[in-house]
């Protein structure tokens, strides 16, 4: 038996149960269909099972796009105050963490409680474990959508099935098969929020810091960071590494500061003429893990009297921590992203409603659309803006 709905959303995450109770707001007859047993697993996982659901300072500066205007409309009809005070309607209590981002107190399952009270109200139909073989537009101008559930009429489709981050969870590339289907310009995807791994001679030389975190900026071309980098039996880690992760391109490499609340060469002279038999190395361990310090200085220099050493040698064991420069092996790829560069060409679609502009009934929204936002809310906030403004028209 063949049903009829007025809007039919693929994607039962962030973005599609946002999109769908918007469009039942509407008086819409929505189903969304999900082919993983269990809606918002990603909601759930995310900020460490507290869910960083969107942060306190929001602009188009902090999303990467091939269209950076793309972004702004949906983000100022959409805000993070809009959303800020949904979850304050719903009681839930958060609190704010370094750099704006709002985490919940308790768990990401109140965001997701949210999100799912919100589309029973609007009379949303969730079905899960329910896969979509293909999707054809009439020429009646419905979509006809072939499920493992049947046949499914729909006047608009959403297409809200995230990109290819975290495979255990479920990330397929259906959304960037669904808009080449229908002649829609993807961009090459990419992982992005990802950590490093490193070349197999620095692997050698740094695995044995694991676990060490360092307050760091990290730069690379114009963009630059600052968190703490984190060590790791594989690579680098670390939210400052996986923000500057969406910005780089094999072969490249990215600069490091160690010490940016000092400048170290300046520190070295003071300490040389205060006490001029002092050890390197303890002089060192006052600013880095002594781990670290082994790792960048070798042992003959750090055993060496300040007496002994030259301003220039001073020079050289300052910039060994301000500015070391290392090139990437490569990512962790989709296995650790948190989120997907590229997808679906963001010049196909409308600003304003997220339709396809060659597709009418067609729409884009979250992570499948070419528009990554940093670590620390913002591609939530995206998800809440994008299916918002879809949730308007549908």
């Amino acid at each position: 038996m063949t049903q009829r709905v007025d809007v039919l959303v693929i994607g039962a995450g962030a973005s599609g149960l946002m999109c769908a109770a918007e469009a039942g707001k509407r008086q819409r007859k929505v189903l969304v269909l999900d082919h993983a047993n269990k809606a918002g697993k990603k909601i759930l996982m995310s900020g460490g099972g507290r869910c960083n659901f969107t942060n306190r300072s929001v602009a188009a500066d902090n999303y990467l796009s091939r269209n950076p205007h793309f972004c702004k409309s949906a983000l100022s009809r959409y805000s993070q105050w809009d959303f800020l005070a949904l979850v304050q309607q719903y009681e839930i209590s958060y609190h704010e963490r370094s750099h704006g981002q709002l985490f919940c107190d308790n768990s990401a399952k109140d965001i997701l409680n949210m999100l799912l009270s919100e589309c029973r109200c609007a009379g949303v139909t969730i079905r899960l474990n329910s896969a979509v073989d293909s999707i054809v537009k009439q020429s009646d101008g419905w979509f006809a959508l072939h499920s493992s559930d049947g046949e499914i009429l729909s006047r608009s489709v959403v297409i809200a099935s995230g990109g290819l981050s975290i495979p255990r969870m479920g990330a397929t590339p259906f959304g960037y098969k669904i808009a080449r289907q229908f002649a829609v310009n993807v961009w090459p995807t990419v992982a992005a929020l990802v950590p490093f791994t490193l070349q197999p001679h620095d692997k050698e030389r740094l695995s044995y810091l694991s676990g060490i975190a360092v307050d760091s900026v990290v730069s690379h071309a114009q963009q630059s960071f600052r968190d703490n980098i984190l060590f790791t039996h594989r690579g680098l880690s670390g939210p400052a590494i996986l923000q500057i992760s969406s910005y780089w391109q094999p072969g490249e490499a990215i600069e490091i500061n160690l010490l940016p609340d000092c400048q170290l060469q300046d520190e070295l002279l003071v300490a040389q003429q205060q006490r001029p038999q002092r050890r390197l190395k303890s002089v060192l361990a006052h600013y880095l893990p002594k781990r670290v310090v082994a790792a960048f200085v070798a042992d003959e220099l750090l055993d060496q009297p300040l007496q002994t050493m030259s301003r220039s040698q001073m020079c050289s064991v300052a910039n060994l921590f301000h500015r070391w420069s290392i090139k990437p092996n490569g990512t962790e790829g989709y296995r650790t992203a948190e989120v997907t560069a590229g997808g679906v060409d963001c010049d196909a679609l409308s600003s304003k409603t997220m339709e396809c502009r060659e597709v009418p009934g067609l729409y884009f929204i979250g992570e499948v659309v070419d528009v990554t936002g940093w670590l620390g809310g913002y591609n939530f906030q995206w998800a809440w803006s994008s299916a918002w403004c879809a949730g308007q028209y549908v």
